[in-house]
């Protein structure tokens, strides 16, 4: 019997027209548990490092984590992967909601889509029944307009849909996947779902999950619980509202006055200080109340993250996370502006974090005259009609949009004429968030510049962002920090004071430790399929690395304790290190814009990725050893590595010899 998982994916050749039925091997689960560490072994062993992300055969997989489907609190992640069309590299995105749940009570674990459908179709998964649908009335429909019409056509108003709009049909680079209650967005996923025909995946199960020891694991989520309901009634002082609380409750409390100061507006270019007061607060409370429908969580899910939307012209929506701000912050705009926008681009299916930055880019680009009323006819003289314009040109690739349709950096390139230089808030050529700060904060540097994710808010958590003033304020603060792997976190937390000589953090072993641990955090949950909102994201968490391994061991009756929960995270980091690293990612790719921090220290930072580097197990490109790789029981990696010239056999380090050779499957 398998416990936790099905045991079985789903296997969809969408040229063929085929389905498959596979069972899957159990020994994956001790080493990399599932979600996000099994997908990076199937891309690994299938799609070879030439192959382009608008290949039919370059694979798209719809994975439940682990834990999806049982009573685990939050556990309801989907990790969508597949090779991004804006960096060329492997991409990965997560969503909530109901549908990884609802795929596992179906009697899968993934699945997994493979070539190209001569014509549009969406997937009808209805337990053991499986059918490719024709979708053809669903063309150009939005992809939450399209979810309403399927589940109407199914007569199955408790199937869970994920789908695409226009800009994933249309193959834009930063198109998403909508999902009723979240989306899986970053890094162009929805492209490469349109590049294969596939409009949507509709799922409705029936069946039930195993658990090896049932009375233990559910003991140990009534604990979660437990913390969580405490965690709620004593949020932590001294810090940002977001922070102080679980999940992501940026709906559920009016917090703007935090991003609007200290993140940037337009291009990622200004600071917008004294902007906000007492009048704009309650213009903009005034409005999200009027708009806001009620809070609304995620499958099995105490939290409150997200909330329906009405917003008068406007396909109801869902809106959860600092996306709300996104559109308002590029345009320089308003709330109100912010939320209709927002609900258009998800009706459209448009990252909610690239999308403003490339109109931000076009306008700023406009301004400047490098961009001109040649390029872009018809363009309107408010900033607000502007971003409306240029995002319906570019979900629909017309004229200067099929330009942006690309993002930033790609659009740069192709328009020349110094727009290079407008091109300063991406990293591995996929657009930041828009935050810029004084002086280099080198834990952030790290994350952003060597994070496989690239995307900051996917590894970041778990540590105050700045000192607390007082060391009293700091003892109090550490005194039931339970969540710390280990108790010298506490000291360095202690001994963090304000205004320390720049950069805050002079020990680079404290740096890489931290960024070490917060990306851990992440890597786990995405294997299990756990809400970052309830584990890797905030501060105390009721989910961490000590009973993160008991909750796993009693689900799924493998015997895995913290140094081997630990070990799996590693590994699964190292092999999608290892599966860009086959893609040519090197050193030189680990870069953070120049102006991303005023101040800013390139020995230091040198210094940082040497023994960051070093501490993982990376030789100075940042390509893992061959003693790594073995040791993390992924030997097949370095064997690839030494046949294809990436390493020597000897000491692990970059090979003079070329070129690559084709991976073999």
């Amino acid at each position: 019997m398998r416990y936790a998982e099905t045991g079985y994916n789903l296997e969809i050749d969408l040229t063929r027209g085929s389905i498959e039925r596979v069972e899957t091997d159990p020994k994956w689960v001790e080493l990399y548990l599932g979600g996000l560490g099994t997908n990076a072994k199937i891309l690994w062993d299938r799609v070879p490092p030439e192959m382009e992300p608008f290949s039919p055969d370059n694979l798209l997989i719809f994975s439940a984590g682990l834990l999806c489907g049982t009573p685990a609190p939050g556990a309801n992640r989907t990790i969508v992967s597949t090779f991004s069309p804006q960096t060329g590299l492997m991409a990965f995105s997560m969503m909530g909601g109901f549908f990884a749940p609802e795929l596992k009570y179906a009697g899968y674990d993934k699945v997994i889509f493979r070539g190209k459908s001569p014509d549009l179709v969406y997937l009808w998964i209805n337990d053991d029944k499986i059918e490719i649908r024709d979708a053809s009335h669903l063309k150009g429909k939005g992809a939450l307009e399209a979810s309403e019409i399927i589940k109407k056509e199914l007569n199955e108003p408790k199937s869970h849909v994920a789908a695409i709009g226009l800009a994933g049909e249309n193959k834009v680079s930063f198109a998403s996947i909508e999902q009723g209650r979240s989306s899986a967005s970053r890094l162009g996923i929805g492209a490469v779902m349109g590049d294969k025909g596939l409009k949507a995946i509709a799922v409705r199960g029936t069946g039930d999950i195993n658990i090896a020891r049932p009375e233990e694991f559910i003991e140990l989520c009534n604990d979660v619980l437990k913390y969580i309901q405490f965690r709620n009634e004593n949020p932590i002082k001294g810090v940002p509202a977001i922070f102080g609380s679980l999940g992501f409750q940026e709906m559920a409390v009016h917090n703007e006055a935090w991003h609007v100061s200290a993140f940037a507006w337009g291009n990622a270019r200004h600071r917008r200080k004294g902007f906000w007061t007492e009048e704009v607060e309650k213009e903009w409370t005034g409005v999200s109340d009027k708009v806001q429908v009620r809070l609304i969580s995620c499958h099995n899910c105490p939290m409150k993250c997200g909330a329906t939307m009405k917003v008068p012209g406007i396909h109801p929506f869902m809106m959860k996370c600092y996306s709300k701000l996104t559109y308002t912050m590029a345009a320089m705009s308003d709330l109100d502006f912010g939320f209709k926008i927002a609900g258009l681009a998800q009706e459209y299916g448009v990252d909610g974090y690239t999308t403003p930055q490339v109109m931000a880019f076009a306008v700023e680009l406009y301004e400047a005259g490098i961009l001109t009323d040649e390029d872009m006819p018809g363009f309107p003289s408010t900033t607000e009609e502007q971003h409306f314009w240029l995002l319906d040109k570019i979900v629909r690739r017309e004229g200067i949009g099929d330009v942006l349709a690309d993002g930033v950096y790609w659009a740069a390139r192709k328009i020349g004429k110094g727009a290079e230089a407008y091109d300063h808030n991406t990293i591995k050529k996929h657009e930041q968030m828009p935050i810029k700060l004084g002086t280099l904060n080198p834990i952030y540097f790290l994350m952003y510049s060597t994070g496989e994710k690239i995307n900051i808010t996917q590894i970041e958590g778990q540590v105050p962002q700045a000192p607390f003033p007082k060391r009293e304020d700091r003892e109090e603060f550490v005194k039931d920090w339970i969540q710390v792997p280990d108790e010298k976190f506490k000291e360095y937390f202690l001994n963090w004071e304000p205004g320390s000589p720049a950069p805050y953090y002079p020990s680079p072993e404290l740096v890489y430790e931290l960024v070490d641990w917060q990306e851990t955090m992440h890597y786990i949950d995405d294997a299990l399929g756990l809400c970052s909102g309830l584990s890797s994201f905030p501060m105390k968490p009721p989910y961490h690395i000590h009973n993160l391994p008991q909750i796993v061991s009693a689900a799924t009756g493998l015997d895995i304790d913290r140094a081997e929960l630990w070990k799996i995270a590693r590994r699964n980091r190292n092999l999608i290190r290892a599966v860009n690293v086959g893609r040519g990612m090197r050193r030189k790719d680990e870069t953070v814009p120049e102006d991303h921090w005023r101040k800013r220290f390139p020995e230091y930072e040198a210094k940082l990725l040497d023994e960051y580097y070093e501490y993982k197990g990376w030789n100075s490109e940042g390509i893992p050893t061959k003693e790594s790789l073995q040791e993390l029981a992924l030997g097949y990696v370095s064997e690839d590595f030494i046949e294809r010239g990436i390493l020597t056999d000897d000491e692990g380090s970059p090979s003079k010899k070329a070129p690559a050779k084709k991976k073999k499957k």
